[in-house]
């Protein structure tokens, strides 16, 4: 199907739905905050990112592929950290502020280095992603090691083993999340201890995950406060006391701190600010029973981005921290307590705009609604194996032609980016106003896919997953390659 039979007919979209050229994607220079911070048009009218046209990036990398923005996430981690340092900094009365960086979101070794590089800890829920975090670590000649103390293990459900590694490591944050976790880390200690990594009298820090029944966020799947769910301990329930309490009792342990996380893709700070709030009253709890106040709270993540032109602009790390500054302080001197050390786990707002999805368009097919409304559909070559989050809970994305300036003469269409699977819920872009010049062979750029992209990623239909290309300052390279056949083919026994 030629683009042009998209033509004049295109311009009436189906009853109920936005009027057309409202679901536009926006372009960088009218909406930064959806794109990385180097994203522009060039002067003949391509998308560039990292000083690289995306003709010259798809050279090296072939569509699909996921672009990095090395620049804008080191900006964006370096903002965090010194927006956490300045808000709960001593010199205003504070103890002091931190974030780990959520590597679920996406985490590589390159990553997690660039994190700890630019002030960060780096957060993991699983052994492989300790294992990456471990590894990022290590220096070479020209660049120091860090510390365990900057890793953070948490998740639900975890092993002995996991416990007994994370332990082993010394890490700063070893967030337990049941009553089996607490006794995983008594008996890896008295291990730890017969081994000689532990000496005789040294304990194992943890923390604990609350579940404060404050939730926030977007879909319910990624709401994880509220009472009926799988992570943490409650503090209604009295759940969460009953662990602080085995902590403190048991002579293995040491209770560092307190862990709360309300959901994702969180647009208001309230929510963070109600949850800070029942932390600390809990922990005064804790203090004024057992006369241990814990020096650090962990208030987790969840800050949304804005991945549509629909969006409101999310708010900046700047602006929570400075809410939930103002939360501690007020709580702390009205329950006059000592500030705790306060920590943040942020993924999404780091990772997300620091890359863009890039696609070929393969197919359109244009499907009649009735009423003289129609759809144009069009088929690129990837789909919900590289984007997951649209088929898991409706996320909404958005796209523009990247490898050229459309033609503003010819109109818009009403669109839907579907993929390659074998599934009508394949869909990249739900809706979309795309230029009725669209043509196979186009490029389209799909923003803000940094985080829960690649890291959901799957092989469904056998798909091979697409790589990441990193670019700076006009030069590229892989975070990760992409797979192969041949990569699959190796795992079949």
């Amino acid at each position: 199907m030629s683009a042009a039979s998209t033509g004049p007919q295109a311009l009436s979209v189906p009853a109920g739905e936005a009027p057309l050229g409202d679901l536009a994607c926006p372009e960088p220079a009218d909406r930064p905050d959806l794109w990385p911070t180097t994203a522009r048009r060039t002067g003949d009218g391509e998308l560039e990112i990292g000083g690289r046209a995306v003709s010259a990036i798809l050279k090296q990398a072939p569509a699909p592929v996921y672009v990095m923005d090395e620049a804008d996430f080191r900006g964006r981690a370096a903002t965090w950290a010194a927006t956490m340092a300045e808000e709960f900094w001593e010199g205003y009365g504070m103890r002091g502020g931190g974030a780990f960086y959520a590597g679920k979101a996406f985490l590589t070794t390159r990553v997690a280095r660039i994190a700890l590089e630019e002030g960060l800890g780096i957060d993991t829920a699983s052994r492989v992603e300790l294992a990456v975090g471990l590894a990022a670590l290590k220096g070479d000649d020209d660049a120091p090691d860090f510390p365990p103390s900057r890793l953070g293990l948490h998740g639900n459900g975890k092993t002995e083993a996991e416990v007994g590694v994370a332990l082993a490591h010394r890490l700063g944050h070893v967030v337990i999340d049941s009553p089996e976790e607490i006794d995983h880390a008594v008996a890896a200690v008295r291990r730890l201890r017969t081994e000689g990594i532990y000496a005789p009298d040294e304990r194992a820090a943890l923390m604990v995950r609350l579940t404060t029944g404050i939730h926030a966020g977007g879909h319910e799947f990624i709401s994880t406060a509220h009472e009926d769910q799988k992570f943490g301990l409650s503090i209604h329930s009295g759940a969460a006391r009953a662990a602080i309490d085995a902590i403190i009792a048991a002579p293995e342990l040491e209770l560092r701190g307190l862990h709360s996380h309300i959901g994702s893709q969180i647009a208001d700070p309230a929510g963070f600010e109600a949850a800070a709030e029942a932390v600390l009253r809990l922990r005064h709890e804790v203090a004024a029973d057992t006369g241990w106040l814990c020096p650090e709270i962990d208030l987790g993540g969840g800050l949304g981005i804005a991945y549509t032109g629909a969006d409101a602009p999310a708010p900046s790390p700047a602006t929570l921290a400075r809410a939930l500054a103002g939360v501690v302080r007020r709580v702390c001197e009205e329950l006059g307590d000592e500030p705790p050390y306060v920590s943040v786990e942020p993924g999404r707002s780091i990772a997300g705009p620091s890359q863009v999805t890039l696609y070929t368009v393969t197919g359109l097919k244009r499907v009649e609604l009735g009423e003289g409304t129609a759809r144009l559909y069009v088929s690129v070559d990837g789909g919900m194996s590289d984007n997951l989050r649209p088929a898991l809970y409706g996320a909404a994305y958005t796209a523009l032609v990247a490898n050229r300036l459309p033609d503003p003469q010819a109109g818009l269409v009403r669109s839907r980016v579907v993929g390659k699977h074998c599934e009508s819920g394949d869909i990249v872009v739900r809706d979309v106003d795309l230029p009725a010049d669209l043509a196979i062979g186009d490029v389209l750029a799909v923003p803000a896919t940094g985080a829960y992209g690649r890291s959901m990623a799957m092989n469904y239909n056998l798909f091979t997953r697409p790589g990441v290309a990193w670019v700076r300052e006009g030069e590229q390279g892989w975070v990760l390659r992409p797979e192969t056949v041949e990569d699959l083919l190796r795992l079949e026994g």
